[in-house]
């Protein structure tokens, strides 16, 4: 069964940084494409980068483009979203998912908050 565990979310102050992490199982992870979207009180569900199965391509949405870096680790199935200079509207439920498959499972989802 695949699943995914996202970690690492938090309250940070404007400008701040923090690190998401999202363990997966169930499935080959490093024959995977892994995407990180977010979903913002009463906004849609938007992706926010996307990692290619080398690690060697990535794709970011424009809004966090040069803010944040997405990367993995296919010894520790893992793929992480370092986030820096945060802003209040980076504030969302931050979700990682297994690209090219809309029929698996949302995980839980990390809570980011960016507040003064």
């Amino acid at each position: 069964q695949v699943q995914v565990a996202e970690s690492g979310g938090g309250l940070v102050q404007p400008g701040g940084s923090l690190r998401l992490s999202c363990a997966a199982s169930g499935f080959t992870f490093s024959s995977a494409a892994m995407n990180w979207f977010r979903q913002a009180p009463g906004k849609e569900r938007e992706l926010v980068a996307s990692n290619s199965i080398g690690g060697t391509r990535t794709m970011y949405a424009d809004s966090v483009k040069g803010r944040f870096t997405i990367s993995r680790d296919n010894s520790k199935n893992t793929v992480s979203l370092q986030m820096n200079s945060l802003k209040p509207e980076d504030t969302a439920v931050y979700y990682c998912k297994r690209r090219d498959y809309p029929q698996d499972n949302w995980g839980q989802g990390t809570q980011v908050t960016v507040s003064s």
